[in-house]
């Protein structure tokens, strides 16, 4: 299923510039950032909960703020893109 995963961390002192850091790099490791705080993480269920349950941990619920989007397997005709940033195929061939 493809899990749009929006996050807000307060930043104004180090500890949060450091989670801010730190869940940035947990969600690259899961999908693709499609725009500054906003991934598109194509998961199964096992991994949407594993996911889920790392990022709460990092955060600060008092100060930020973590959003998941679950848009199910049939995504494609659910997500429009318009502007810079050309579209990706999520669960097309990734070439490094």
């Amino acid at each position: 299923m493809l899990v749009l995963i929006t996050y807000d961390v307060n930043t104004q002192d180090a500890s949060g510039k450091k989670r801010l850091r730190k869940l940035a790099k947990q969600c690259v490791n899961y999908g693709q950032r499609v725009q500054n705080s906003v991934f598109e993480c194509v998961l199964d269920a096992a991994q949407c909960k594993q996911l889920q349950n790392t990022l709460i941990s990092m955060m600060d619920p008092q100060k930020d703020s973590l959003r998941f989007y679950y848009l199910g397997t049939h995504y494609q005709t659910k997500v429009e893109h318009f502007g810079a940033k050309p579209s990706y195929e999520a669960e097309g061939v990734l070439m490094i």
